[in-house]
């Protein structure tokens, strides 16, 4: 059981002390969107602020359908989706709606740091398997070698967070047939398919045949419209899943904030235009933080997707000790990152930093500074 504070909160707290650069936390100081506060305004004033219903407001139901439909092109019904408080709870949700005590649950190494204390809170058993830097992919040799006939879920995430990596069409489809064949249930952690850069493309596990039926699919509006403080999230899944699902929400949260689902329902109706440009407000910080740490002579690998960036501390010339190089950052740059061995529960792989670039150029530059300072002092 997970009782101490996350090192998250202590990297966030720390930088607070001191007044560092928080490069750490994710999540983006730019300026609001404006339509979407204006929606949140008017719906307090406007619509119920009582509960809503446990599944969600029918018009976000409706809604985040049709947002799948324009920018995905997939389609689901109204039973197939639940609306929570934040893509965390539907984890939660999903979790201890699949997972049995005794059931295996295969988790892929790096993770966001909440799937296993859920996994262990449902009375599952986590099963670990490691993404490969540089480029952080798994073969379906590690995948299967991983099952056993206690397999019961396997957890993805795609874009992956903290790398950035996706999981392309053929990968999937190679995780569906080895699902199907195992009976093996999927969650897929997509919270940040909205944010992806260049010319790639998010690939829904729902989009692929062998998985329709076994997938519960997450997603979160605070990731789309970068209000993370909304907490609004939702699950989609097949109608068997969901009402799993849905048994399990109605006792954690319920129903989430009646206006903040009246006004995610209008974001996500804005025309594809709009969603374009919210996603293109974070390039110029990302091509900042790339330009700047490669000129000091970090060495930062490929992302796709996410807020994040990854830095290889051996390619940059600097120790592989990435917890200690990150406090060292901490007190000697002014500069808070997370070391990525922070997101392994057993054999963590030292040697990468994470960085968020959705901050403002002011804020990119002070910690480029810092750590053009720091690089210099240090080789």
């Amino acid at each position: 059981m997970v009782s101490q504070t996350s090192l998250f909160e202590r990297t966030s707290r720390l930088a607070a002390e001191l007044g560092a650069v928080n490069l750490g936390q994710g999540y983006p100081n730019l300026p609001e969107p404006p339509e979407l506060l204006d929606a949140a305004g008017r719906a307090l004033r406007e619509h119920s602020n009582q509960y809503a219903p446990m599944r969600g407001l029918p018009e976000l139901r409706r809604a985040i359908a049709a947002y799948y439909s324009a920018h995905q092109g997939m389609t689901f019904a109204d039973e197939q989706i639940i609306v929570t408080s934040g893509a965390t709870e539907a984890l939660a949700s999903s979790i201890l709606a699949l997972v049995r005590p005794g059931d295996e649950v295969i988790l892929v190494q790096p993770f966001y740091d909440a799937y296993l204390p859920l996994v262990e809170r449902a009375g599952g058993q986590a099963r670990f398997i490691d993404l490969e830097p540089p480029h952080f992919g798994f073969s379906l040799a590690a995948l299967e070698a991983a099952v056993t006939p206690r397999t019961r879920l396997l957890v993805l995430n795609t874009p992956h967070n903290p790398t950035g990596a996706l999981l392309d069409r053929a990968m999937l489809e190679a995780i569906g047939e080895l699902c199907a064949a195992h009976d093996i249930f999927v969650i897929c952690d997509e919270v940040w398919e909205a944010t992806l850069f260049g010319d790639t493309e998010h690939v829904s596990a729902l989009m692929v045949p062998t998985l329709r039926e076994r997938t519960v699919k997450v997603g979160s509006a605070g990731k789309i419209f970068s209000l993370t403080g909304w907490r609004v999230g939702w699950v989609i899944a097949p109608p068997h899943l969901a009402a799993a699902v849905a048994a399990q929400h109605q006792f954690l949260t319920f129903a989430t904030a009646t206006p903040l689902q009246w006004a995610v329902a209008e974001g996500l109706s804005l025309p594809s235009t709009w969603h374009h440009a919210q996603r293109a407000r974070f390039v110029p910080g990302r091509d900042r933080l790339v330009r700047g740490l490669t000129a000091a002579g970090y060495r930062v690998l490929p992302s796709s997707g996410t807020w994040f960036l990854t830095l290889d501390l051996a390619e940059s010339g600097l120790v592989a000790d990435d917890v200690d190089l990150s406090e060292r950052l901490i007190r000697e740059a002014g500069v808070a990152t997370i070391p990525v061995s922070a997101f392994y529960a057993i054999r963590p792989v030292t040697g990468y930093l994470r960085l968020c670039f959705a901050k403002d150029a002011a804020t990119l530059d002070q910690a480029l500074e810092r750590l053009t300072t720091f690089r210099r002092t240090v080789t």
